[in-house]
């Protein structure tokens, strides 16, 4: 792509803002239909991004990937309640928006696909790939960004980092119980038992919250968040909500469970070295000390069964799993 039609920052931020206005529009589709050019900024601003996005190689333009995980996340957050007013969920159904994120999911995730050798994936045994990975990640070597976190950040930036990951632990549990529509089985009453718990979780985020003096609305700091953020929810919406992506969206939340131990533990060493109050820290405690036994519930009960029954298509739980830990690695 030349450097001309690469996606500015200013046209990114203006097509957001249209595109905002678009997903809250009374009779959407039908004042399209009437007006195409109401949403001609964002249609143009599209098909731009999508290609600097994902590019046949390199990481993309930033200000597009910025732009489509936006409005990914706007159309997503028409299928989950955030108790506000009804009126916002009129266009939960259309039809124009259910066509934006097929067409944005559609390039992402064959990016996605790209960047991992799932030929080779599909060849693993997956229960001993599983069982490999979940003893890597459970007990990591220290990254550099976690020993800074634990040794050196500040009280301001510790509370950017409760802003930066409010709406991922308040909603967290909310993609579970999306993906738990079915029959009563072993699987689903372990999950169920997972999900519990991580509802209790979400309560501490909004302790944590109340305790530095920060807002406890979920999208209070929707704006601050990076695209990375916004596409590891987008993430957690598409695999939950399609029953087809069902052993995929095991295999992330197993990964998610393996290795938030070491990362939140990072976290709540910051809030201790700052001798911060223990519910601001309430939900790194929770995740550090209940988190691992979540991992072995979802290994033994869930992923290794789900294997068993499936072994043709166990490759996606592996799948799942290396595709969660690339995003939540970004």
């Amino acid at each position: 792509m030349l450097a001309s039609q690469l996606l500015t920052d200013a046209e990114a931020r203006a097509a957001d803002a249209q595109f905002a206005l678009l997903t809250e529009a009374v009779n959407l589709d039908k004042k399209l239909r009437a007006h195409p050019a109401m949403a001609a900024r964002f249609e143009g601003a599209m098909a731009r991004a999508i290609p600097s996005a994902y590019p046949d190689d390199g990481p993309g333009i930033a200000a597009a990937h910025w732009l489509l995980h936006r409005a990914l996340y706007r159309v997503n957050r028409l299928g989950m309640f955030f108790y506000d007013g009804l009126r916002r969920y009129s266009n939960e159904r259309s039809p124009y928006l259910m066509a934006v994120r097929e067409r944005i999911e559609r390039a992402w995730q064959e990016a996605e696909t790209r960047a991992l050798d799932v030929a080779a994936v599909r060849r693993l045994e997956a229960p001993l790939a599983l069982r490999a990975r979940v003893r890597v990640d459970l007990d990591p070597p220290p990254s550099a960004i976690g020993r800074y976190f634990a040794q050196a950040t500040t009280a301001a930036g510790y509370c950017r980092i409760v802003q930066l990951t409010a709406l991922e632990g308040l909603t967290d549990a909310a993609h579970l119980a999306r993906a738990l529509a079915g029959p009563t089985n072993e699987v689903q009453a372990t999950l169920t038992r997972v999900l519990v718990e991580r509802q209790r979780q979400s309560g501490f985020f909004t302790g944590m919250l109340e305790a530095c003096e920060l807002s406890t609305e979920p999208e209070a700091y929707f704006d601050l968040m990076p695209w990375e953020s916004l596409a590891s929810l987008n993430h957690a919406s598409l695999l939950s909500g399609r029953r087809r992506h069902f052993l995929r969206f095991v295999g992330a939340c197993l990964y998610r469970e393996t290795a938030a131990p070491a990362a939140f533990g990072a976290y709540r060493a910051a809030a201790r070295r700052l001798g911060l109050p223990e519910p601001a820290r309430g939900y790194w405690d929770a995740h550090v000390e209940h988190d691992e036994r979540h991992g072995r519930w979802l290994l033994e009960g869930v992923a290794l069964p789900l294997a068993a029954h499936s072994p043709s298509d166990a490759w996606e739980i592996v799948l799942g799993y290396d595709q969660q830990k690339r995003v939540s690695e970004r």
